[in-house]
């Protein structure tokens, strides 16, 4: 009997085993992992930016440069063909001197006369183009520099791409994790919350201001107001980013000028959504997934909504 209880727990074990090992993580334990990523990921993105944008304006340099010697080198070019063929003539005929020389006095022109005159033009053909050639040479030597540095900057900007890539792919599979750790626990904001806040998680500035935006989900809506206990649209805007250290004035028309136009494809969470196109008197913080949030209006509370709650007039990133 006590052999059967046994084998009886220790089939429990087995069966239990690999449930436990299979349960889905908390939200709060995966952003834990994302806010790591996130540190990682920073200062790569941060040194790609840099790299990247050195690389971009090298390339551009060397592109001015190609486009400068090009015809430079054409005078050069034009200069030295029309030596050799002053060069070729004096050879047939002799120099000018040398002929008027040779109808005066009847002797013929010498190969000396021919040679001292092939030099004087070179010579004369070599200062008018010195100038022209210097400018060329100086700018070859420059693009040639410039042309190591670039390659040096490129399998730099290679690298990190591939670095903020590989964290890149980490991040997205804990999203998606955390999505499904949201999906199987209750989200106790009531109706104001109806999902994961903010939708799409990280832990740059723009994901931390749009956690403190879901944080303040369910708190009323006070014109005027910008918390701490009640807020109105503007005024909730205002409070997230200040608190990752960026100021907004807390007025709408004042905050669509405080922030970079970015487009829709380029909506990062974070960003202000601003609605009504010429009045400019609602904004909204994004959270990714095509969601906001924003405080309506009086009698209402600090929500998540659909970006499309009302006509967009644009979006704009503050920092």
């Amino acid at each position: 009997m006590r052999s059967l209880v046994c084998a009886a727990a220790a089939v429990g074990i087995i069966l239990s085993g690999p449930a436990a090992a299979h349960a889905t993580p908390s939200p709060s334990s995966v952003e834990a992992q994302i806010d790591k990523q996130w540190n990682d990921l920073e200062p790569v993105i941060e040194q790609y930016n840099d790299v990247h944008g050195k690389l971009l304006k090298n390339r551009a340099q060397l592109k001015k440069l190609t486009a400068q010697l090009t015809p430079l080198q054409v005078k050069v070019d034009v200069a030295l063909q029309q030596v050799r063929g002053m060069a070729v003539d004096a050879y047939k005929q002799g120099a000018p001197n040398a002929i008027k020389a040779m109808l005066v006095s009847g002797s013929p022109t010498g190969l000396t006369d021919k040679l001292m005159y092939l030099d004087q033009v070179a010579r004369h053909q070599r200062d008018q183009i010195a100038d022209v050639a210097a400018l060329r040479d100086k700018l070859a030597a420059t693009k040639v520099d410039l042309d190591v540095v670039t390659k040096s900057v490129a399998a730099r900007d290679v690298d990190l791409a591939k670095r903020k890539t590989a964290i890149e792919v980490k991040i997205t599979a804990l999203q998606k994790t955390r999505l499904a750790a949201y999906g199987s626990v209750d989200v106790d904001d009531g109706p104001f919350k109806t999902g994961p806040c903010p939708v799409t998680y990280s832990n740059d500035r723009g994901g931390r201001a749009a956690q403190k935006a879901c944080d303040l989900v369910g708190l009323p809506y006070v014109f005027g107001s910008v918390g701490p206990k009640t807020y109105d649209c503007s005024g909730l805007t205002q409070a997230a980013w200040a608190s990752v250290g960026v100021s907004l004035t807390h007025y709408t028309k004042a905050q669509w000028n405080e922030g970079r136009r970015v487009s829709r494809g380029e909506l990062k969470v974070g960003d202000l959504v601003f609605y009504f196109p010429g009045s400019l008197h609602h904004v909204a913080i994004y959270i990714g997934g095509g969601r906001v949030v924003h405080a309506p209006h009086t009698g209402d509370h600090v929500r998540m909504a659909t970006i499309d709650l009302a006509p967009i007039a644009g979006y704009r990133r503050p920092g």
